[in-house]
């Protein structure tokens, strides 16, 4: 039953726009002209912005926003149609078909987005002109720009898996659903490890909450530093949420089942917050280097711009990587086994089951998870290289007081999570899933992010003043 002996279409044929033979060089040339105008026109504002300070204005921001998306948008369909002109080939491959739908679907609706975005900044700064600073503040702003850019990226992404769905071979045997084995937990235990992983569950979503809510409520928290806190505690929040959930919902009801779409879906997910924690990480490991190795560049070096375009760029890579993985999984077979010994929709179990060829899956696998740990874990590792050498050159004692409590939590945070992966996907004895593996698996995907409340505000001076700020409000309210 493999991919071979199976009818179906691997390609698709574009017809393109309905031009005469003899007028394509013409089209040709005019349609490569304006390419070249979009590109070329909409990075020269997005330059302009940067370099201008007198632009670094909210209108501009989503301007240049604006300006980025419309190119990516151009880049989508024009280079295909002035590649198919010009060669007189009209084929897409099948993966290549679903990738450009994925990204049409995201730069438009990220277009749409913009645009109302755009439209209630110029309400603002017209209808209520004494308010607009307080209310389009650069925390307001960012927030509205990354929304837009998670929503376009879960909608493109839900029709793109309806349609993935829809073009499996129609006489191709395949599952409908999966089977999660969980943790391995005795059936006598599961009414306490339930009230437990709850309890944990809670802790996660509610402490990264309050971590994001002190630093937005608190001016003296909007530095890049507690800027990159703040997403990683929304990662952390959404990486738990793709996981823990459908967990406690099948150790209370016993129901084991996971649809093919819920499954694909939990998977890209988890691969996406668990890149973007990894990107967070390093980035955040940069700013230390920065604010204790080049304190008199620190404002110049960590400017808004900068922190914002760090991640955003992480989020655009990590959801980019996690639909290649996801694009790739959805073309493969699933004929007979359906059982998954694992208490989430894991990528390498995945594969496992497929009785397609899976060695282009395992191929990218191994480049690009081998990029995503290595890059991220090298950057952190020479950042604090960097910051030990420079820190300790001083004086002995009082470095090491600075750097463990400058950098302690984040190198703890960093520790626990590098270490459990490495201990499931590099120094693991076999293959095949075990009980150790789903053990570590479950600390990086649930324990840390449970964890980093506690580390960040028990050793933070200022969270923990902002946290107590809070509870005052709170108290003269009532």
């Amino acid at each position: 039953m493999r991919r071979e002996n199976q009818s179906g279409m691997s390609e698709f044929l574009l017809l393109g726009l309905p031009i005469q033979p003899e007028q394509q060089a013409v089209f040709f040339a005019l349609f490569l002209g304006k390419y070249l105008t979009t590109v070329l026109g909409n990075l020269l504002i997005i330059l302009l912005i940067r370099q201008d300070p007198h632009l670094h204005t909210p209108m501009y921001f989503f301007v240049s926003h604006l300006a980025f998306s419309d190119v990516s948008f151009s880049c989508v369909t024009l280079p295909k149609m002035l590649l198919n002109m010009q060669t007189q080939q009209q084929s897409i491959s099948y993966g290549w078909c679903i990738t450009q739908m994925y990204f049409f679907l995201f730069f438009i609706c990220l277009d749409n987005l913009l645009l109302a975005v755009m439209a209630c900044d110029r309400y603002v700064a017209i209808c209520q002109l004494l308010h607009y600073r307080t209310i389009m503040r650069d925390g307001f702003c960012v927030l509205l720009v990354v929304g837009s850019w998670f929503f376009s990226c879960v909608h493109a992404l839900l029709h793109t898996l309806l349609l993935s769905r829809l073009m499996r071979r129609e006489n191709q045997s395949h599952v409908s659903e999966f089977l999660l084995l969980g943790l391995p937990i005795h059936p006598e235990q599961q009414g306490l490890f339930f009230a437990l992983f709850l309890g944990m569950y809670l802790t996660t979503v509610l402490g990264n909450l309050l971590i994001i809510i002190l630093i937005r409520l608190d001016p003296r928290l909007h530095t890049p530093m507690y800027f990159f806190l703040s997403h990683l505690a929304l990662t952390d929040v959404s990486f738990s949420s793709a996981t823990v959930p459908k967990m406690l919902m099948y150790m209370h009801t016993h129901d084991q089942s996971i649809p093919y779409a819920g499954c694909i879906s939990q998977m890209y997910f988890f691969l996406l917050f668990g890149c973007l924690d990894n990107f967070l990480l390093a980035v955040m490991a940069y700013d230390r280097y920065v604010a204790i190795c080049q304190p008199l560049h620190y404002t110049t070096v960590m400017r808004q711009e900068l922190c914002v375009s760090l991640v955003a760029g992480s989020w655009f890579l990590c959801s980019t990587l996690a639909l290649l993985h996801t694009l790739l999984l959805v073309q493969l077979s699933f004929c007979v086994d359906n059982t998954i010994p694992h208490f989430f929709c894991d990528l390498t179990t995945l594969l496992k089951l497929s009785c397609s060829d899976t060695s282009i899956n395992e191929l990218v696998i191994f480049i690009v998870g081998g990029i995503l740990f290595i890059l991220p874990l090298s950057s952190i590792l020479g950042s604090y290289i960097h910051i030990g050498t420079a820190v300790l050159s001083v004086s002995f004692t009082k470095s090491l007081f600075k750097v463990f409590s400058t950098c302690g939590s984040h190198l703890f945070v960093v520790s626990l999570y590098y270490g459990t992966i490495a201990s499931v996907h590099f120094f693991s004895s076999s293959w095949e899933s075990n009980d150790k593996d789903i053990i570590a698996s479950f600390v990086y995907a649930v324990v840390t992010p449970m964890l980093n409340p506690f580390i960040y505000s028990l050793r933070n001076r200022d969270i923990k003043q902002a946290f107590e700020i809070f509870v005052n409000r709170a108290n003269f309210l009532k």
